[in-house]
């Protein structure tokens, strides 16, 4: 195939029309038809910008394929009887990718092998980019991986507005380790913690727990005030004692606390 042909033909793959390409490129339809027809060749600028759309290498458009003769196809299986004695290991590779678009971008992309990496809406791969994405590497407005980053971010490893993870980042965090704004979790760090190991800027609750305000179950160790053991009485004077040490900008955050605290 000539690089036109392949032009047209990634094109159509990717439900594209000619307008909507030349609009993603910055140039008129009428150049989109001239490279398809092989009357001109794109700028080494717009190849590059085409090899990313399409998702393949610059010298996969720019080799014609050719047929091959009979002469040449017996010494190619010349070849490979005198080199049958090599293994090639092939690394497998599942592709699908729904017909349907939103902007040029597929509904739903499933891409899974070494080196690659799933895009669209919904996205799967084991390097996923999407408005849901799933993968070893993953990244979306819902995020689900081993390493994980997203305004909703589920993992092993993830950062976020809210994530949950085994070590977890982000406004609201939940795991065995977390920081965060207000965190909830085994060793939990923040402005508001809670937590069996907790460190609380403003508010420490746990089994440990330090903090300007904190209630440990075993121990705590406090700056304005501490209690260990706790009683819900304390929890109430806490939440009381809050009013008075969170700046206003902070109480929002302030009052989610509270609800963790069930007041």
């Amino acid at each position: 195939m000539t690089t036109g042909t392949k032009l047209a033909k990634l094109r159509k793959e990717k439900g594209l029309t000619q307008e909507q390409l030349a609009e993603m490129l910055n140039v008129s339809r009428q150049s989109i038809s001239k490279w398809e027809s092989d009357l001109t060749y794109p700028e080494t600028e717009k190849l590059i910008a085409l090899s990313r759309i399409f998702d393949c290498s610059m010298d996969y458009l720019l080799k014609d394929e050719v047929d091959i003769t009979n002469n040449q196809k017996e010494q190619n299986g010349q070849d490979r009887d005198k080199e049958k004695e090599h293994f090639v290991l092939s690394v497998p590779h599942i592709e699908w990718k729904s017909r349907k678009t939103i902007r040029g971008i597929p509904l739903c992309h499933i891409n899974i092998g070494l080196g690659r990496t799933a895009k669209g809406i919904f996205a799967i791969g084991i390097a996923a980019k999407g408005v849901v994405s799933m993968g070893i590497l993953s990244m979306g407005i819902l995020s689900l991986g081993v390493f994980s980053l997203g305004l909703l971010s589920l993992g092993a490893f993830c950062l976020g507005l809210i994530s949950a993870g085994a070590i977890s980042l982000g406004v609201l965090s939940f795991g065995a380790i977390c920081v965060g704004v207000i965190t909830v979790g085994g060793i939990s760090v923040g402005l508001f913690s809670f937590g069996g190991i907790s460190a609380g800027y403003y508010l420490a609750i746990g089994d440990r727990a330090i903090g300007k305000i904190a209630l440990g179950d075993t121990k705590m160790t406090s700056s304005y005030f501490g209690v260990s053991p706790y009683s819900i009485g304390d929890l109430r004077q806490a939440a009381y004692n809050l009013d008075h040490i969170v700046p206003w900008w902070l109480d929002w955050a302030k009052n989610i606390a509270k609800a963790f605290m069930n007041l």
